[in-house]
């Protein structure tokens, strides 16, 4: 029973698995802690993986794990000192015909997400993973009117960080 369970959890997780690596991506500004934060969504899907009753989709399930695992973690982690990434000031080549244009777009947009408080984080990503409202209503635990609210105000928030 047990190695049942643990193989469709695996199945499930690897059919799912960017979910996590795109909460990593918005909650985290390097390498290491993006795979310790990996990590720790892992350990607390497959530890609440039990009490999954298949009422919503899994992957809506994940997403409303892997968010409260990052936000719990965030905030405790602003309790910490503030260290800077070094890879923002490394040195780097690029080819004459490269055009980074995109690359630096979305980097000035993890930037700016990463600015938004906790709920606002999330509801960006999910509107930029393409989930209706009422999927976000679903996975945030809020009403479709209050999740629609809530993103108008977290798109002119963005819009104010992007635009100064």
């Amino acid at each position: 029973m047990e190695k049942e369970l643990e193989n469709k959890f695996l199945d499930d997780f690897e059919a799912n698995q960017n979910i996590v690596h795109k909460v990593c991506r918005i909650y985290t500004t390097n390498q290491d802690a993006h795979n310790d934060l990996f990590q720790e969504i892992t350990i607390q899907l497959w530890k609440n993986y039990s009490k999954f009753r298949g009422d919503a989709k899994f992957s809506t399930w994940m997403y409303r794990v892997a968010l409260n695992t990052a936000i719990s973690l965030y905030r405790k982690s602003t309790r910490t000192i503030q260290t800077q990434d070094i890879t923002e000031y490394s040195f780097k080549i690029k080819a004459e015909d490269y055009d980074d244009t995109e690359e630096l777009q979305l980097k000035a947009l993890y930037s700016a997400i990463r600015k938004l408080n906790d709920i606002d984080k999330a509801l960006i990503f999910l509107y930029l993973e393409d989930k209706s409202y009422r999927e976000i209503s679903d996975t945030l635990g809020i009403s479709e009117v209050n999740a629609r609210v809530k993103m108008n105000r977290a798109k002119d928030k963005l819009k104010k960080v992007l635009n100064p």
